[in-house]
C-alpha cells in the first residue's frame, strides 16, 4: 500500500519554552505547511513547569496557565481557518525524577487539561493509565537524545523513531530498533522551532487526518508510515 497524505506530528509555536525564533509564528508556520503540502499538523508546545517559568506565570492559576498553554494552538487553528486541520497535541514533561523526559501525547482534549491540574506532578505510570482511560496516546519523544532516560515500556505506547531537528542528536536509528525490540508504535515529526526544520520528517497516511479522534485509530492501526528525511 502507498500512503500518500504528509503529516508533521511535532510542531512548536513561539509559546514553547525553547522557542527562540521570533518568526516561530502562526502565519509562517503556516506557509511553510503549505510549501511542503503538509495535510495536517499536531501542535505539541512544551507542557512543563518550565514553560510557566519562562513567561513569568508559574504563580497563575491552572485555569490561566492553561488558557497561556493553548494560545499556540488556537491562533494556528484560527489562522487556518479550515484550510488545513490543526490537532492538539502536547510535548510533556513532569515535575518529578524522570529527569528531561518528554514525552508526545496525542488525542488531548482542552477539558482534560483544564480538569487537571496535577498533571504535572504525574510520572510515566500515572499519566499512561489516565492516557489510556481517556483515549489518548502517549509517545517518548527523542529517548536517546542527550540529557534523556529511556521509559519503561509498559507505560508507553510508542516512541519517536526519527526526529528532524538539526539542532540535536537525538539517534534516531537507535530509537528505531528499541522500539522495534518492545513492538511500539512509532512516530515521525519535524520538532519544528526555527523556519529551516519544517518538512523534515512526518507521516504518511492513507486517508485524510482531520481529527484527534482520527488520528488515535489510524496510529493504533499502525496504519501508516514513517518518513525519514
Amino acid at each position: 500500500m502507498r500512503y500518500v497524505i504528509d503529516n508533521d506530528m511535532h510542531i512548536h509555536t513561539n509559546l514553547s519554552r525553547c522557542s527562540n525564533d521570533p518568526n516561530q509564528n502562526a502565519k509562517t508556520i503556516l506557509e511553510h505547511a503549505k510549501k511542503y503540502r503538509l495535510k495536517t499538523i499536531v501542535v505539541t508546545d512544551h507542557l512543563s513547569p518550565s514553560t510557566f517559568m519562562k513567561y513569568s506565570r508559574e504563580l497563575l492559576p491552572w485555569k490561566k496557565k492553561i488558557d497561556f498553554f493553548l494560545r499556540g494552538y488556537n491562533e494556528a487553528k484560527k489562522t487556518a481557518n479550515g484550510r488545513i486541520p490543526v490537532l492538539l497535541g502536547m510535548e510533556l514533561r513532569f515535575r518529578t525524577s524522570e529527569g528531561d523526559n518528554d514525552y508526545l501525547v496525542y488525542g488531548i482534549n482542552e477539558d482534560l487539561l483544564y480538569n487537571t491540574p496535577k498533571i504535572l506532578n504525574m510520572n510515566s505510570r500515572t499519566f499512561y493509565d489516565l492516557a489510556h482511560k481517556n483515549g489518548f496516546l502517549v509517545f517518548q519523544a527523542h529517548p536517546f537524545r542527550v540529557g534523556m532516560k529511556v521509559t519503561n515500556p509498559k507505560y508507553l505506547d510508542g516512541v519517536e523513531i526519527f526526529n528532524g531537528n538539526p539542532r540535536h542528536n537525538s539517534s534516531n536509528d537507535i530509537a528505531e530498533m528499541w522500539a522495534k525490540k518492545y513492538d511500539l508504535m512509532v512516530t515521525s515529526g519535524s520538532d519544528y522551532h526555527e523556519i529551516e526544520d519544517l518538512g523534515s520528517g512526518g507521516i504518511w497516511f492513507n486517508k485524510e487526518i482531520t481529527d484527534n479522534k482520527t488520528l488515535v485509530e489510524e496510529l493504533s492501526k499502525r496504519n501508516y508510515e514513517i518518513k525519514k528525511v
